[in-house]
């Protein structure tokens, strides 16, 4: 230890200047909040997105386009993977159930089954919705598809 190393204890050089409490502490008067103005004031607030004055931003940029909050938004199901799904797990009836315990679907999706790929199988499968190639390829070889709600 030098004298040269010394430094006080920390938090012992007092404490930060207490703001409006007399000219006497130096920040007195208008305590560091300048002249005039709305945030010389108490109780200032300002808007989120406020600008000055100037018209904000989000009041320049135009509105566009159209959001149709009643979307049925689909998880899609090819019927490649419900043939190599059958084939996995041995039997030819494919549930939304099924889907969602081998992970293709969360429980909370919406399942459409789409017909790309090739089907071998005899399948009876439920889901959401189907489109038309898929049906077609499902009841081409004698299986079901049965939507459900």
């Amino acid at each position: 230890m030098k004298l040269n190393t010394l430094k006080p204890a920390k938090g012992s050089l007092g404490r930060e200047k207490r703001i409006g409490r007399g000219e006497g502490s130096g920040h007195g008067g208008t305590s560091t909040r300048g002249m005039n103005g709305a945030k010389q004031r108490s109780g200032y607030s300002n808007k989120i997105g406020f600008q000055g004055g100037q018209m904000p931003i989000q009041r320049q940029l135009p509105k566009f386009g159209f959001t149709n909050t009643r979307k049925i938004i689909y998880k899609v199901i090819n019927l490649s993977s419900l043939q190599s799904l059958s084939e996995k797990l041995g039997t030819d009836t494919i549930s939304r159930e099924t889907l969602i315990q081998n992970g293709l679907v969360s429980k909370n999706d919406m399942v459409k089954i789409l017909g790309n790929g090739a089907l071998t199988a005899k399948l009876n499968v439920s889901a959401n919705a189907f489109s038309k190639s898929a049906i077609a390829k499902i009841e081409a070889l004698s299986g079901t598809a049965t939507v459900i709600k």
